[in-house]
């Protein structure tokens, strides 16, 4: 493994913890909430927004439900990131507290799998004692190694919670208000057009970005991302029309 310098690292071993890469994993953690959040305000207040406006024609009624779904909205994906990671945490120390008294309790079984893991992997005869005799004579590197080639979790740092709840919710607060901006300043006529037209453009860049960052196709990620967010937007402006309020003599 390499660092930003190109130089070679090593993962290093902290108790029942395997640690490669931390600083490069927490920020890839920080974008997809940014992701998360952003994605989700922009999508739901559209439809919220363009559903009311095609409902009462009244800019400040959108105005005052934009607002609401904004930070109910940011509220609620900020305590959803929260909650979620404490869960991904509790199942994590659930599984290495298991492993741990697999190993006591029936060690034979337990090295045979780290064997079963690395023949997989190629190692045979010397080669592949010596690994199981290293792995299983340190209790805290067998059990960090079953944790990450059994049952493919990672340890999860319970102070991220809170960091991803405030990351996640101000994402949703940012993304909330780009569809809601147009109804500040236009006419509702206008602003649903607009809204429209630059949430897309932000989905689509959202979605690039994705892309770019993951299996590196960024313009269909994008026209999905756009596509998607639209097409569902456009379900509130539907009901919106359908159950249009009539206007007051």
């Amino acid at each position: 493994m390499r660092d930003g310098a190109g130089k070679k690292t090593r993962p290093q071993y902290d108790g029942a913890r395997i640690h490669v890469g931390g600083d490069a994993h927490q920020r890839a953690s920080a974008i997809s909430d940014i992701i998360l959040g952003g994605q989700d305000g922009l999508v739901n207040v559209l439809g919220v927004v363009l559903g009311v406006a095609a409902a009462t024609q009244d800019p400040r009624i959108v105005l005052v439900a934009g607002l609401a779904a904004t930070f109910a909205e940011s509220v609620s994906m900020g305590a959803v990131a929260y909650t979620s990671t404490l869960a991904d945490a509790d199942v994590f120390e659930s599984e290495r507290l298991r492993e741990y008294r697999h190993i006591e309790s029936h060690p034979h079984l337990e090295r045979e799998e780290i064997r079963a893991i690395y023949a997989a992997k190629g190692f045979h005869e010397d080669l592949l004692d010596r690994i199981v005799e290293t792995i299983t004579a340190n209790p805290d590197i067998w059990v960090a190694v079953m944790m990450a080639e059994e049952h493919q979790l990672e340890p999860v740092d319970r102070r991220v919670a809170i960091r991803a709840a405030w990351i996640v919710g101000l994402a949703a607060v940012v993304g909330s208000l780009v569809p809601l901006a147009p109804f500040i300043f236009l006419p509702i006529g206008p602003s649903i057009v607009l809204s429209i037209v630059v949430t897309a453009l932000v989905l689509f860049a959202v979605g690039a970005a994705k892309g770019r960052m993951t299996i590196g196709r960024p313009v269909r990620n994008g026209l999905e991302m756009a596509a998607i967010g639209t097409v569902s937007a456009l379900v509130g402006f539907g009901i919106g029309a359908l159950l249009k309020v009539p206007p007051t003599p």
